[in-house]
């Protein structure tokens, strides 16, 4: 798949004075991305008011979302983010009896700041081990009494991606919904919610999805939407925005008018992505990071992600200084996304084995420097 480069970069002008590797943070920026976002500037700024458009183009983004997915449009809502969607779906779980929830310690902080929150719930951790969770992990601390288990489909510190449709199995034999955080995947990794039996499942814009912040989609089971009722809701989530019934299906958990800006962004971006095919990028993901562990190996840098399983989303690099490191490379134009004490490398359909090496290269004169 080396051919995605060559045939995509020209899109991305960024790309011809940076490298630009933290898709795990913020990808590049595309210039139909670019155009969108104009469009709706100038809508406004030449015309005085753009809502049916806007609410056009909402569609629009909603549509793309559900080809990335595998769902159906009935079954996403359009949120302000991940965060704000998990807020939403805890909201709506008093409708079960069941008051147990566990989310992982691979999750984003985010998910255990919205658990702890939650006074009527007894919340539980499943910890990792060496830098994974076995799915033993899964069958030991979901039991008969969880309501909804919280699962990352790739870990944000290293690129550890997660078999959720073996997830998706112990949750349901166990009477427990599924919520899928696929921030870190949709995008470069090819999702099926169908086929994997996800209840759930939340992704912002911002990363790897080529969009900029301030829309999320929130998918919803069909079957289950209904049944939910979020006290997080208002007027785009009702069957009327002028009535108090709920919308017939995830709509419900929509709320106030969406950020249009971002919305005009993703609907741009989705597209581009929906034309390469996500398929398509993960083998070019998983192609390069591959060369890259290697060569990061044979550099004698240490490779923070778990080794074994499926490829990781990414290449996490062990830095007790990472910040240091990503400020200096960022001074060289190279860009990447520090966390903690690793470097993190996140490469996209743009990006080259040429460039993910450069880095390391850098990566590991600095390290010599220290």
């Amino acid at each position: 798949m080396e051919h995605l480069p060559e045939q995509y970069r020209q899109l991305f002008p960024t790309l011809q004075t940076h490298m630009m590797l933290a898709s795990c943070s913020q990808s590049a920026l595309a210039e139909p991305v670019s155009r969108a976002i104009q469009d709706y500037h100038d809508s406004l700024l030449h015309r005085g008011t753009n809502w049916k458009e806007a609410i056009e183009k909402t569609e629009s983004a909603r549509n793309e979302f559900t080809k990335l997915i595998g769902a159906e449009p009935d079954e996403v809502a359009i949120v302000p983010s991940v965060s704000d969607a998990l807020v939403s779906v805890a909201s709506a779980l008093s409708v079960f009896r069941k008051k147990h929830v566990v989310y992982t310690e691979m999750d984003f902080p985010a998910v255990s700041h919205v658990w702890q929150a939650q006074c009527d719930y007894h919340v539980s951790v499943i910890p990792s081990i060496d830098g994974v969770i076995p799915l033993e992990q899964y069958e030991t601390h979901i039991s008969e009494e969880t309501v909804l288990t919280c699962v990352p489909h790739v870990h944000y510190r290293d690129g550890y991606v997660q078999d959720i449709k073996a997830i998706a199995e112990i949750s349901q034999r166990k009477g427990s919904l599924l919520f899928v955080d696929a921030y870190q995947s949709a995008g470069h990794i090819p999702i099926d919610v169908k086929e994997w039996g996800v209840d759930i499942l939340a992704a912002g814009t911002r990363k790897y999805l080529l969009g900029i912040p301030g829309v999320a989609f929130l998918y919803v089971r069909k079957e289950l939407a209904d049944a939910l009722k979020p006290k997080a809701s208002a007027w785009f989530g009702r069957e009327n925005g002028f009535d108090g019934a709920y919308a017939k299906d995830a709509r419900r958990f929509q709320t106030g008018t969406p950020a249009f800006i971002s919305v005009y962004a993703a609907a741009a971006a989705l597209s581009l992505l929906n034309h390469i095919g996500v398929s398509h990028i993960r083998n070019h993901v998983k192609t390069i990071c591959a060369d890259a562990c290697q060569y990061a190996a044979a550099k004698g840098l240490q490779l923070a992600s778990a080794q074994g399983g499926v490829q990781p989303g990414m290449v996490a690099i062990r830095d007790e200084r990472a910040s240091e490191t990503a400020e200096l490379l960022k001074k060289k134009k190279v860009i990447c996304a520090p966390r903690d004490e690793v470097i993190r490398l996140a490469p996209h359909f743009y990006n080259t084995k040429e460039e993910m090496r450069h880095a390391i290269d850098e990566i590991a004169a600095k390290m010599i420097d220290k």
